[in-house]
């Protein structure tokens, strides 16, 4: 859903809070606290959606125990804001945010990581069929280095102080990855029966030897880049294809995040990549944030 639709869609407060209630709800509205049913909608003039439960005696609204609880920003806002970020490919920074929607700087900020956080998958299925496995280095000074006052070129791949992130994708499907504490083979094989199906998985990857560990528990092809990037089907096209865009993030967009905030910014660029062919990724995540 684009900017336009959104605005003409959700003009007020009042549309917003009826979309929310029905993805959330459905026409049974249960309390969030206790999951009771026995509620009633509260009479208060100037807050809207309030409502009463009677079983713990407490007072929500759909809002209640989302990204956007107690929030003082307008709803149409949070929708815009959502709107951007689902269709922004190489994300939006929070000045950015921040112009586009009359917002001070630290509340945009604020807004997006809230986002990221929902984007984060925790429960979705084994990746299976032909998977590729990759890892890369994210931040850090440009390779060569300072010029003018003729520093060494920093160091790349696997020598870099960059921060290390690893990933799988499934051909044709979805793509899992995060912060790599340790590449080792006992980190690499930890990652990949975590997101790897075992069953019905062709593992293909480079010649990196940690990935040595997996030959026991997958079917396991390796490309060697010292010689080519492609044998047939025997390729880490698609999961270099998505480190681009990472990294297109990083340089054209942000320039700079901690790593302590990357897990969030990593989990945006794998949900956008697993919604790729949605029709309406605004609607799905507001069905993942509220349902």
């Amino acid at each position: 859903m684009n900017l336009i639709k959104i605005f003409q869609r959700f003009p007020d407060q009042e549309a917003c809070v009826e979309y929310l209630e029905r993805v959330r709800w459905r026409d049974r509205p249960t309390c969030p606290h206790c999951g009771g049913e026995h509620v009633a909608r509260k009479d208060e003039s100037g807050r809207v959606g309030r409502w009463n439960c009677h079983d713990c005696k407490s007072s929500f609204n759909v809002l209640s125990k989302t990204i956007m609880e107690k929030t003082r920003v307008p709803l149409q806002k949070w929708f815009l804001a959502v709107g951007l970020v689902v269709n922004a490919k190489k994300s939006i920074s929070s000045p950015q945010l921040a112009r586009d929607l009359d917002l001070n700087q630290k509340t945009a900020w604020y807004m997006l990581q809230r986002i990221r956080a929902a984007m984060v998958d925790g429960q979705s299925e084994l990746l299976q069929g032909i998977v590729e496995a990759d890892e890369t280095y994210v931040g850090g000074k440009p390779r060569k280095g300072n010029r003018k006052g003729g520093g060494k070129p920093n160091k790349r791949g696997r020598g870099t102080k960059k921060v290390p992130v690893i990933g799988a994708v499934e051909r044709g499907g979805n793509v899992k990855a995060q912060i790599a504490d340790d590449l080792s083979g006992k980190g690499v094989l930890r990652f990949l029966k975590g997101n790897v199906d075992t069953a019905g998985t062709l593992l293909i990857t480079d010649e990196y030897r940690a990935y040595n560990a997996a030959k026991a528990f997958y079917p396991h092809a390796v490309i060697n880049h010292s010689y080519s990037y492609a044998e047939g089907a025997t390729h880490t096209n698609t999961i270099e294809s998505f480190w681009a865009l990472i990294k297109r993030a990083w340089y054209g967009t942000h320039h700079h995040y901690s790593k302590e905030m990357m897990p969030l910014y990593i989990a945006e660029s794998c949900w956008k990549y697993n919604q790729r062919k949605s029709a309406d990724p605004f609607a799905i995540f507001m069905r993942g944030v509220f349902a």
